[in-house]
């Protein structure tokens, strides 16, 4: 079986933008899920480029079929996170996604730089770009 993989918002958005990194995104699609926090983020961002709502919703649920829900569980150590994390301006975006990829011992692909410098020991992050 293979591991899950928990995309970041920016790694989705590097994919449909074709962005550089877009083909390890694209690599690991088969196994690929996302918080329902970082699909928002998503949709917001194509909404503000300018993609209907619906084809934006419609696209994204093509590439994604597994949007998890930001459980109660999720929320507490994404608060928790808060403390490691905001040195670095990790977002609550940010933060859903890594309680989500702890949260289901999966890996995390970003395209954020910055989470190169997080130091957390239980989730593994790798960086597209």
């Amino acid at each position: 079986m293979n591991k899950k993989i928990v995309l970041d918002a920016s790694a989705l958005l590097a994919l449909l933008n074709q962005e550089k990194g877009f083909e390890r995104v694209e690599s690991v699609l088969s196994n690929a899920l996302m918080s329902s926090v970082n699909y928002s983020e998503t949709l917001a961002v194509l909404n503000q480029i300018g993609m209907p709502e619906e084809e934006a919703r419609e696209l994204t649920h093509a590439i994604i079929h597994d949007i998890i829900p930001f459980d109660t569980q999720q929320a507490h150590k994404a608060a928790i996170l808060r403390k490691k994390t905001q040195p670095y301006g990790l977002s609550l975006g940010d933060r859903a996604c890594l309680a989500l990829a702890e949260q289901l011992k999966a890996d995390v692909l970003t395209a954020d730089k910055v989470w190169a410098k997080l130091a957390l020991d239980t989730i593994n992050i790798e960086i597209i770009r």
